[in-house]
């Protein structure tokens, strides 16, 4: 399970030191996607698996599922952790979700999220504002 809030530096080369409290759950691979609030998605493996197999449950005839398959899988990428606990962020990913050098790793249970630092505080202060009108909403899944 991905808890918390971390905040870290990519080296020059694009690598991402994983927290090492999450390290054990990713050591048998992990993978890349573009999030949704253009953030960065990391799956382990076994979460991705489980993913991908109930979106290919979804009908192709529908073309809202066709949108959706192709911005899940189109930049997805299979990463291994490094020998000291890092992964290569991909340059179009990168991009995507506007990561520079810093960035703020928050668990959302089954995944992680990889966001710049100024997309999380935007993110992050609309959450603040509106927590109460989403309880609300939320109230009757719960």
């Amino acid at each position: 399970m991905f808890l918390g809030s971390h905040t870290h530096n990519l080296d020059t080369k694009g690598r991402l030191a994983i927290p090492a409290r999450f390290r054990d759950e990713l050591a048998d691979g992990l993978v890349l996607t573009r999030g949704f609030d253009k953030c960065i998605a990391l799956y382990s493996l076994a979460a991705w698996e489980t993913l991908a197999g109930r979106i290919n449950e979804l009908s192709i005839a529908d073309a809202n599922v066709r949108q959706f398959r192709r911005m899940v899988f189109s930049e997805a990428v299979d990463v291994q952790l490094d020998s000291q606990g890092r992964i290569l962020v991909p340059a179009p990913l990168r991009d995507f979700a506007g990561i520079e050098r810093e960035v703020v790793v928050i668990g959302v249970h089954s995944s992680l999220e990889i966001w710049s630092p100024d997309r999380w505080s935007t993110t992050s202060d609309v959450l603040d504002d509106s927590s109460d009108e989403i309880a609300t909403r939320l109230a009757g899944m719960l």
